[in-house]
């Protein structure tokens, strides 16, 4: 229960901004950013329906499409179907995340986490993503911040449907891996309390990036490094505010938020270091994580994150981020 050997290094591209996240971006850019991506070595792809009714895997699958598939690997979601009915993308409720996708495509979105929309899912995605296969699939956010009090409810849906399903798939060879790819906490480590067979990862998506790291901290991460299910950070720049964005949570950030990223940046500028690469280098700190994957709509955007990972931060910064209890006492630190 290990996708260490599977990725082909620790950074992915993250496809929800292929999805029309925010803003809409022509076709073209979209495919020069993956080009790019692969252009500078990148070989981890992530995408889901979600991101834009399937905007973003038509996409990801068209830009992929020029590559040989033994090449890279591909993730995507499970969770909710893509009907051919027509709605207003900016009327859907996505619970704490409403209007993220609303420049995506109309296509209905119908939640459902059992095994025969769990199959149907995958048959669709791989359609949208003109592959054979897919390599890893996550169960797509049965969790309280898209369904409030009902999601376990949701999640008991998965647990019988969704996660027999992709077990059964990661047994026969379909799939090679299968987990949770959520915002929240609570389900992975409800997920690893249980008897039933484990998944091999969580995707896990601004639960564990520089400014929002705490409630990580208290069990899932060690609990999952102890079982040996890998952690993939998405939302390294929690939503884009870590990188010079206004958003965290996909929604405008909080001047409480702003003055929290004022203080990381005020740190950075006297030591001389990109936030960035504070931010990818944290996250891979966790012995843990096995990989980030920051989402991109731009085809340079990859190239700084790159280059973030390589930079040289000095100990004194981390000294003084926790001395400003901006690092908690028990995270691990890329120092050197």
């Amino acid at each position: 229960m290990s996708i260490r050997k599977l990725l082909p290094g620790n950074i992915g591209l993250g496809g929800a901004p292929l999805g029309n996240m925010y803003r809409a971006i022509p076709d073209e850019e979209a495919h020069a950013t993956v080009t790019a991506a692969w252009d500078l070595g990148v070989r981890y792809f992530d995408t889901a329906p979600l991101y834009g009714s399937g905007l973003s895997e038509i996409r990801m699958g068209e830009a992929l499409s020029q590559y040989p598939r033994d090449e890279y690997v591909l993730s995507t979601k499970v969770g909710r179907i893509m009907l051919d009915d027509m709605e207003d993308p900016a009327s859907r409720d996505f619970g704490e995340k409403g209007g993220i996708f609303e420049h995506g495509l109309k296509n209905k979105i119908l939640n459902d986490y059992s095994a025969d929309a769990t199959l149907r899912s995958i048959e669709d995605s791989l359609k949208r993503l003109k592959t054979d296969r897919l390599d890893i699939v996550w169960i797509h956010d049965p969790a309280q911040d898209f369904y409030g009090d009902s999601w376990l409810e949701q999640f008991n849906i998965a647990r019988t449907g969704a996660f027999r399903a992709l077990t059964r798939l990661r047994d026969e060879g379909v799939i090679k891996a299968w987990g949770l790819g959520v915002n929240r906490v609570e389900p992975p480590e409800l997920t690893l309390a249980l008897d039933e067979p484990q998944p091999d990862a969580f995707l896990l998506a601004g639960r564990y990036s520089l400014l929002d790291h705490k409630r990580a901290l208290q069990r899932l991460m060690s609990e999952a490094h102890e079982q040996n299910v890998d952690i993939v950070v998405g939302g390294p720049y929690s939503s884009g505010v870590l990188a010079g964005g206004e958003h965290f949570e996909y929604q405008k950030a909080s001047p409480a938020i702003h003055q929290q990223v004022a203080k990381i940046k005020a740190i950075a500028a006297q030591f001389n270091v990109d936030v960035k690469a504070a931010a990818l280098q944290f996250s891979l700190a966790n012995p843990a994580v096995a990989a980030v994957i920051p989402g991109s709509s731009r085809p340079g955007r990859m190239a700084e994150d790159l280059a973030a990972l390589k930079a040289v931060i000095p100990n004194e910064f981390w000294d003084e981020m926790r001395r400003q209890n901006l690092v908690a006492e028990n995270a691990p630190l890329p120092v050197r």
